[in-house]
């Protein structure tokens, strides 16, 4: 069975990357060279997310809360004013927002078909914690 970790960073991981991306050029005019610095990517990788190549797979963009959460972690990455042991909780913040908003749970049905939507409460209900995360 595929745990909903294995999802998240499949796929909300990216789609969380994409959006910190796409922020830190428009809102805050940097160059991908300069965002992909701040977020230990490639400048290829930043240009992907940009063109909507990468980071798709969920639509978190329209919701108000994760857009909130994303936008203050942002805005603490753009003033360079956020130390690494801060940036974890709060990316880490976003991805529990996500589960348990059930946000993810038909994509985590997609790649594990025996998932119970009506009867799953796991991502609900238990204090997640992002692990394994490496390099965001």
């Amino acid at each position: 069975m595929l745990a909903p970790c294995e999802v998240t960073i499949k796929c909300v991981l990216p789609s969380i990357r994409a959006m910190i991306a796409k922020e830190l050029i428009a809102k805050y005019n940097l160059k991908q060279t300069e965002a992909a610095k701040i977020l230990g990517l490639s400048q290829p990788a930043i240009s992907l997310y940009n063109r909507k190549m990468r980071g798709k797979a969920i639509d978190i963009e329209n919701d108000k809360d994760v857009r909130i959460l994303i936008e203050n972690l942002t805005e603490s990455l753009a003033k360079g004013n956020l130390a690494h042991k801060d940036f974890i909780p709060m990316f880490c913040e976003v991805c529990r927002t996500i589960r348990t908003k059930g946000l993810m749970c038909e994509l985590h049905k997609a790649f594990e078909p025996t998932v119970d939507l009506e009867g799953c409460e796991l991502c609900k209900t238990v204090a997640t914690k992002c692990i394994g995360l490496g390099s965001i």
